[in-house]
């Protein structure tokens, strides 16, 4: 159910490819890369990584973005 898509400048991580349902993005074209993540709102914080491995520390995140789309699946 995890889909990613490339775009020019970063790259999506969608749920059912559908990007009306974005998990998060990443940005890696820089110097500085960043993993962008989305609110209820879906607003995207943009936060500086180091490495890939980095994205693990968000996965809390990443999670409450997946479970805000199942719950609204199922209200």
């Amino acid at each position: 159910r995890i889909v990613m898509r490339d775009a020019k400048t970063y790259c999506g991580i969608l749920l059912d490819d559908n990007n009306r349902k974005p998990i998060c993005r990443l940005w890696f074209n820089g110097k500085q890369r960043y993993l962008g993540v989305f609110d209820a709102e879906k607003n995207e914080t943009r936060i500086p990584i180091e490495a890939v491995t980095d994205i693990y520390k968000h996965a809390e995140r990443l999670l409450d973005s997946v479970s805000r789309y199942e719950s609204s699946k199922n209200a």
